[in-house]
């Protein structure tokens, strides 16, 4: 039987992109299983993945609540962080002269340790999620901005040669050119600094004491609750594996026409 070819093309592309990672994280699970068992491995020290799954299926809607709360701290935070650093990224690709004024500044931010930041931002604003979002959006600036940055400059140049022969504007060249030639400096940013956003979440919820993975984590390792740490950092993973695949998805749909993508399918 002949398989249409968009089947064919999924079943290759799981081939290809899913079953390798998925055989690779079930040898290591099964490994880990056999390890805490065969030693006689103290559920407080190490539970075994068995243990992980069967608290999380105990109470499934109490960590999926905690992980959207989580999701939706880290998802505005990068919408904050990513609007300013794009705005600061077009105005420096623009610029030499705004580069070298704001840049060390963004650098600056960068080699801040974040932790030491929370704190403050909890003082300033409180217990809510404002200080989880400002943080999420903090450590996802960085990637965005220097990808954003690279891309707007990353144009054709005899593209950019035959705009200003036409007397194009800079919003022209900014829309037509600029912004397209930055889109897979945009995604590949995105892939990295979704992860960054969900981390900062977390590491803002430590300090907070209110809800999300994070506080969770942290009221467990406090009861020496090994098994929903593990839990909770299951669904952590899970979330960002699927958002970066959802990311990937949404790349090739958007890039069909650029080369990083149609060379890969």
């Amino acid at each position: 039987m002949n398989l249409p070819n968009g089947a064919v093309r999924l079943v290759r592309i799981l081939a290809t992109h899913v079953l390798p990672p998925l055989l690779a994280l079930v040898l290591l699970l099964a490994f880990w299983e056999f390890y805490v068992k065969w030693r006689h491995v103290h559920i407080i020290v190490l539970p075994a993945p068995s243990d992980a799954v069967s608290r999380f299926f105990d109470d499934p809607w109490f960590f999926w609540r905690q992980g959207g709360q989580t999701v939706y701290e880290a998802t505005l935070g990068l919408f904050l962080g990513s609007a300013v650093a794009m705005v600061l990224a077009v105005l420096m690709a623009h610029s030499r002269m705004m580069e070298r004024a704001l840049f060390p500044l963004a650098l600056l931010i960068k080699v801040t340790p974040l932790v030491a930041v929370v704190p403050i931002l909890v003082i300033v604003f409180g217990f809510g999620s404002e200080p989880k979002i400002l943080v999420a959006a903090l450590f996802c600036f960085f990637p965005m901005l220097v990808n954003g940055m690279t891309g707007f400059r990353d144009v054709n140049g005899n593209a950019l040669q035959f705009f200003r022969s036409l007397q194009a504007s800079q919003w022209q060249v900014f829309w037509k050119l600029r912004a397209p030639s930055a889109m897979p400096y945009l995604f590949t940013g995105l892939k990295v600094a979704y992860p960054l956003a969900l981390t900062g979440a977390v590491v803002a919820e430590y300090f907070t004491g209110d809800n999300g993975l994070g506080v969770t984590i942290f009221r467990a390792n406090g009861r020496l609750d090994t098994p929903t740490v593990f839990a909770s950092v299951g669904v952590l993973m899970i979330t960002g594996v699927t958002i970066n695949v959802l990311i990937s998805i949404v790349e090739r749909r958007v890039l069909f026409w650029h080369d990083s993508v149609r060379s890969t399918e």
